[in-house]
Parts: C-alpha cells; structure tokens; sequence
C-alpha cells in the first residue's frame, strides 16, 4: 500500500479519494455498518459504494465483521469495519520537560509508548534520541507490514523559547528551538515523512480523529499541561489560523493571579500563567510540598495547595471559553490534562456553574466535556497527524509535511 502525492487539478481523482475517506470516516464513527448504511451517510449510490468498499477492502484498509439480520426476510446485510492493521504511525511529543514517542494503528489504539521525563535537550541531541526510539517502534510492526507505516507526527509548542518567566524555565535551554528545522532532520535521519504540528492541534485533531470527533464536529478543545493550549475544530475540520496557533487560548490575557507563588506582570497576565500545570507545580512548591509531583495531590498538603491553584484556574478560564463561545460560536468546549482524571472532573464541575452565572443574556455556556486520553493526547495526537493526512476528509486543513506554508499541497492517496 505505497503512498502518493495527488497532482492539483486531477478532480475525478480527488472526488473519489474524498468519497474514500468519507467512507473510512463513518466507519471510524459507528464502528460498523453495511453497505446500505454507509450509501446513506455519505448520499451515494449502492453501486458507487460498493466499488469504493472493493477498492478500500484490496488496500487493506476495510474488513468484513460479521453479518447483521434485519428482520425476518431477505439475507443478512455484511458488516464492514475498519482494519486496525491497515495503517500505523508513529508519533512525537515534544513539551519542555518530557519527550515522548509512541506507535498507533489505524483504529487509534496505542500499540507501544516510550516516555523520557527530563528538560529538553538541545536539538541535536533531542533529534538523537527520538531517532533511536523511533527506530525501536518500527521495529515492533511485523515486516511485512512496515510499509503500511504512513510517517511519522511531530507536536510540540511553535514557540519553545518564549513564555519561559511564566513555567520557571531558562531561555538558554530552549531559544535554540525556535529556529531548529527539528522536523526536516528527523525525516532525513529515519528516512519516513515527517508532519509537524502546533502539539494543541495535534492533541485536537486525535479527539477528532478517535474521541469526542465521532459525535462532535465544531469544538474548541484545551490542553492544560505544563504550559496550555488548544486547537480549534468547525465542521469537522482542524482550523490551523495564519500562523498556525488558532485555538491557542493560553495567550488570551487575564487578570492576575490572586494565589501569592504567581509571576507578578505589573498588573497584566495570560492565561497560561495561571491555568497550567506549572502554576501548579510552582504554588505546591510554595506551600512546602517537597515533591510538587501530581502524586502529591493525593496528599492533605498537596490536596489542600491543589485546590488553591485549582479555583484560581477556573477563576481564570471562565472569560477566555465565554469569549471563544462568543466569538466562535463553539457549542462545546472539551478540556483534556496531564492531571489526574479526578482531577479533571472536579475542575469542570467547578467551571460549568461559573460559566453559567456569566455568560451574557439570551446566550448560553458551551458545553464541557473531559478529553478522551489524558496524558496520552500529546503522543496519540503527534502519531495521528500523519493519518489524518492520508485518511481524513478534513486533511487540507493541516499545513502539510514539516508545516512548510511555501511546501506545494496537495491530498494523499492510497494506492492498491
């Protein structure tokens, strides 16, 4: 199953690797359906489907399930469902103090994951590193698969060298960052494409691709991890903004901190600064908390600097989600952390009662949803990347390998 790059103006081509990955996307969506079904989802023909299903089943991409029995007459309808093994990718989660690599089939299931929990090195030796692990996750695809092995996803912040007052970090660590063509080496030295991409996206393209994305089609989904950010999806699309950072509500400012281990800004603030997981770390830190680990939250000192930091968090969130609700026009935001599910839980029971109390006449809150993979959204959203590329109708929206905006576009095609 090689891949290739379409050339613009092949319209009959594109039209019918649309209708493919609108096929693969209802699937993905309801996990089974017949012929039949998928005809009526995607508005064609039983004929054209069919074809479509013959052409997706000889890419190894679509499989029978079983049969369904509707009724007491005429033969049992074939259930299709999408081949896990059609397709794996391998993702790269870059964040200032964890790098984190992991490997995934098409249905989104994490098959290894391979974590290193220090600051960030400088690129060169970062690129090391990652190269050394992704050649350990192609090795765990049997052989006769890796070619079905669609790249490799690379997310991390656009902007590794600002902000550093904010998360406690030193700018001598990270300026090199923001002119390293990380993405360019990684693909010379594994010999497998490479996409990059702002890791809020990222994290927001996998719960499209494999979470809240099968019901939901326009959100406005948050990362709360050691700094905070986003992704903006509308119809169904992931919409990248001009330089990329749409979704980024982490820079919307806000008023200052009341919690006294805050940055002081003269009166000013952004929201990163408050709602993340270094805020958190710092104030534990401040209340005498040894550690500031999470697992210290589970302690009377951590719960007790925990639940400071949480209220001043939700202080701090209510404004930036009414103004993107405003703004956007998002029903629905979904907020996903590094933090303990519990943990989350009990931030969006605090946050959804203050929205309400806010938001403005004859408008409503968006509703909250828990993310669908906690700490594992950064990897599963670098590693869905490059199958989003290749199967997602909504494709066009990312900015292409190495998310190069002069880099020529351009739909990705299977071919049998």
């Amino acid at each position: 199953m090689p891949i290739r790059r379409v050339g613009q103006g092949a319209s009959s081509v594109h039209i019918r690797h649309y209708n493919q990955r609108l096929i693969l996307q209802r699937l993905r969506r309801v996990g089974e359906a017949s012929r039949a079904d998928l005809a009526r989802a995607a508005s064609l023909t039983n004929t054209a489907v069919g074809e479509i299903i013959k052409q997706l089943e000889a890419g190894g991409l679509v499989r029978t399930i079983g049969k369904r029995h509707e009724g007491n007459r005429g033969q049992p309808a074939t259930m299709l469902g999408l081949d896990p093994r059609g397709a794996y990718a391998i993702g790269v989660r870059l964040d200032r103090t964890r790098i984190e690599t992991a490997l995934t089939d098409l249905g989104g299931t994490v098959l290894s994951h391979r974590t290193h929990d220090h600051m960030l090195p400088p690129p060169a030796e970062t690129l090391a590193l990652v190269r050394d692990d992704v050649e350990r996750l192609v090795r765990l695809v049997p052989a006769a698969r890796r070619r079905r092995i669609t790249g490799v996803g690379v997310a991390r912040p656009y902007n590794l060298g600002s902000w550093l007052a904010e998360l406690d970090l030193s700018p001598e660590t990270f300026s090199p960052w923001d002119t390293a063509p990380f993405a360019r080496d990684l693909e010379r030295a594994c010999g497998l494409p490479v996409v990059e991409e702002n890791d809020g996206t990222a994290a927001a393209i996998a719960e499209l691709f494999h979470g809240h994305g099968r019901n939901e089609d326009d959100f406005l989904y948050v990362f709360i991890g050691p700094a905070i950010g986003g992704g903006l999806l509308l119809n169904g699309q992931s919409v990248r903004g001009f330089t990329g950072n749409a979704g980024d509500i982490g820079m919307i400012p806000v008023p200052p901190s009341t919690l006294p281990s805050a940055v002081r800004h003269d009166g000013h603030d952004i929201l990163l600064g408050r709602a993340s997981l270094n805020a958190l770390v710092r104030h534990l830190r401040f209340r005498g908390v040894t550690h500031a680990a999470y697992a210290e939250l589970d302690t009377e000192a951590g719960a007790a600097a925990g639940a400071e930091w949480l209220a001043d968090c939700v202080d701090a969130l209510v404004e930036p989600l009414l103004t993107a609700r405003a703004l956007l026009d998002v029903p629905t935001v979904v907020i996903d952390s590094d933090l303990p599910p519990a943990w989350i839980d009990r931030l969006l029971a605090m946050l959804a009662p203050r929205m309400a109390a806010r938001v403005a006449e004859a408008r409503t809150p968006p509703a909250l949803l828990r993310g669908s993979f906690g700490a594992m959204a950064g990897a599963l959203g670098a590693a869905t990347l490059p199958l989003f590329l290749h199967f997602g109708p909504g494709a066009g929206s990312l900015a292409g390998p190495h998310s190069d905006p002069n880099r020529q576009g351009g739909s990705y095609a299977l071919v049998a």
